[in-house]
């Protein structure tokens, strides 16, 4: 991780980070990484409250992500959202091409995005909008935005050059490799969790379920008892 300056994360929906990785962009931030967020959709499919419009939920969404981006130390101005709608993703060559255009405008040394493997004993990460924005944007990766004949128009007409990134983290899979110690950012995760009012109800059951769920993985890998960890399926597109 010492050579890596630039990190961006692609996800489907407002909250997908926090819930999965804002312990580690808070880590990652602390170093002084740049982190860049891309949301594919707006998440106006989100919320209980059929009440309220899917117009002003879409608004309230994209404000609390950058609230909760503040959080971690992600600046607003590094939140690029592709306005997909939440619930409708395909995996279409759309896609994959906005994806690839914001990795080769970013040209970061990392990427962090949802696995795109469904995990039959935990459904809750394998939403159908997961799925496949973990799978569009490996495809962005590898070949999409590294081959200078995928999407020609991203060269001519926006002169966005290829990039390679070396590695992929996937999060919430079946198959998790690395696992990050967060215990000493959790507090931050959750002030980014608790930006997420809208989608979250019991503040102290999500806080509480958060302890045991990284404290699972902090087990798994091997840390002293108490600590907290994030887990992540950790990709080389090297070869």
């Amino acid at each position: 991780m010492d050579l890596v300056e630039r990190v961006l994360v692609v996800v489907a929906h407002p909250d997908d980070v926090d819930f999965a990785a804002a312990g580690t962009v808070a880590g990652w931030c602390a170093e002084g990484k740049q982190v860049w967020y891309c949301v594919v959709t707006d998440g106006d499919a989100g919320g209980n409250d059929q009440s309220v419009g899917r117009e002003e939920i879409r608004q309230l969404r994209r404000a609390e992500q950058v609230k909760a981006a503040a959080a971690v130390g992600v600046a607003g101005e590094r939140i690029r959202w592709l306005g997909y709608s939440d619930g409708c993703l395909e995996l279409s060559l759309a896609l994959r091409r906005d994806i690839a255009r914001v990795i080769r405008h970013v040209r970061p040394h990392l990427v962090l995005t949802q696995s795109p493997e469904r995990d039959w004993g935990w459904l809750a990460p394998s939403h159908p909008d997961h799925l496949v924005t973990g799978e569009a944007t490996f495809r962005a990766v590898y070949p999409d935005a590294r081959n200078p004949f995928a999407f020609p128009e991203l060269r001519t007409d926006e002169r966005l050059e290829p990039w390679v990134v070396p590695e992929v983290w996937l999060s919430c899979g079946p198959r998790p490799n690395r696992f990050v110690d967060v215990t000493e950012s959790f507090e931050a995760k959750m002030r980014a969790l608790m930006s997420h009012a809208s989608q979250i109800g019991d503040a102290a059951s999500v806080e509480a379920e958060m302890r045991q769920w990284l404290g699972r993985q902090a087990e798994t890998a091997g840390l002293p008892a108490g600590r907290l960890a994030e887990p992540f399926q950790v990709v080389s597109t090297r070869g």
